[in-house]
C-alpha cells in the first residue's frame, strides 16, 4: 500500500468515527505514522483529500453497476443491481457514515460539484438498465423510475447504516426488484419528464475524450508496482495515441484491469469511450 492510499483509509475511519470537521490533519498523520510533510505531498489539504474519498468511493461503484448492465441479461438484472449495490454500501460503510454524520454545508463547493456530476452519471446507468429490463412500454414513466430505484436504494441502505440489524441482502434485493417491477407495471401518472430531468449541455460526464482517460491512465500507473494491470494500462494508453489493436485484443486488455481497485474507474471511461 502506498503513502496516498494509507492516508486515504486511515482518514474515512477517523471521518466516520469523528466527523469531518472534527478530524484534524495532525491526527492522520499520526495514525498513519507520517509527518505532516507527507501528508501534504499527497493531498493539498483536508478538502482535497475528502474529495479524493468521493472520487474512490463513487468510481467503483459506478464501474461495478455500468459492467454489470451491460454484461447481465434483463430477467436477472434488477436483482443483480440492487444486490451489487448493497454489497457495495455493505463493504463501504465507513464511507457511507460520514455522509450520516455531516451536514451539506460542510463540504466546499468542488465536492457538491463533484457529487452532482456522480450523480447524472448514476442516473445515466440506470435508465440504460431500466430501458434494457422493460423496453417502450416504460417510455412515459422511466424517469420517474429512475428516482423510485434511487429512493428504494436511499431509504433501504438505512438498515446497513443505522440499524444493528443483520439485513438478508438476497431477500432485500429479491423485494426490491419486486417492487420495481410493480411500479414499471402499473404507474399511470408520472410525474417526472425528460425535461424535467434533461443534463446541461456541459454537464462534464456527457462525453469521455481518450486524453481524459490517458490522464487517468498516467495517474494510476505511477501509483502502481508492475504487475499485468500495469502493462495493461501502458498498452491501453498506446491504443489510445496510435490505434493499431483489433477491438478483441482492446476488450481483452479492458478485462485484465477491470477487477482492480486503482483501474475500474479507467474501464468504465474505456467502456463509455469505445461504447462497448
Amino acid at each position: 500500500m502506498n503513502k496516498k492510499q494509507l492516508i486515504m483509509e486511515k482518514a474515512i475511519e477517523l471521518f466516520a468515527n469523528q466527523g469531518f470537521e472534527a478530524t484534524s490533519v495532525q491526527q492522520i498523520t499520526e495514525q498513519c505514522g507520517i509527518s505532516k510533510g507527507a501528508f501534504y505531498l499527497s493531498f493539498k489539504s483536508k478538502d482535497e483529500l475528502m474529495l479524493a474519498l468521493l472520487d474512490h468511493f463513487m468510481e467503483q461503484i459506478l464501474s461495478d453497476i455500468d459492467y454489470l448492465v451491460r454484461n447481465s441479461e434483463a430477467e436477472d438484472l434488477l436483482y443483480l443491481f440492487y444486490k451489487t449495490m448493497f454489497q457495495s454500501i455493505e463493504q463501504r460503510t465507513d464511507f457511507a457514515k460520514i455522509f450520516l454524520k455531516e451536514q451539506i454545508q460542510t463540504f466546499n463547493e468542488k465536492f457538491m460539484e463533484s457529487m452532482y456530476s456522480y450523480d447524472k452519471l448514476f442516473d445515466m446507468v440506470i435508465l440504460s438498465m431500466i430501458e434494457q429490463v422493460y423496453g417502450e412500454s416504460i417510455e412515459q414513466s422511466k424517469y420517474d423510475l429512475i428516482y423510485c430505484v434511487k429512493g428504494f436504494l436511499s431509504t433501504y441502505s438505512q438498515f446497513l447504516l443505522l440499524y444493528h440489524v443483520p439485513v438478508d441482502i438476497e431477500l432485500l434485493s429479491k423485494s426490491l426488484a419486486e417492487k420495481t417491477n410493480i411500479l414499471a407495471k402499473y404507474t399511470t401518472t408520472p410525474f417526472i419528464s425528460h425535461e424535467f430531468v434533461q443534463m446541461p449541455k456541459d454537464f462534464p460526464g456527457e462525453k469521455v475524450t481518450k486524453e481524459q482517460i490517458i490522464a487517468e491512465i498516467e495517474e494510476k500507473m505511477s501509483e502502481m508496482e508492475k504487475s499485468i494491470e500495469r502493462e495493461s494500462l501502458a498498452l491501453l494508453k498506446q491504443q489510445l495515441q496510435n490505434p493499431s489493436f483489433s477491438l478483441a485484443i482492446v476488450k481483452g486488455l479492458m478485462e485484465n484491469i477491470r477487477n482492480h481497485p486503482h483501474c475500474k474507474w479507467i474501464s468504465y471511461l474505456l467502456n463509455r469511450y469505445y461504447k462497448f
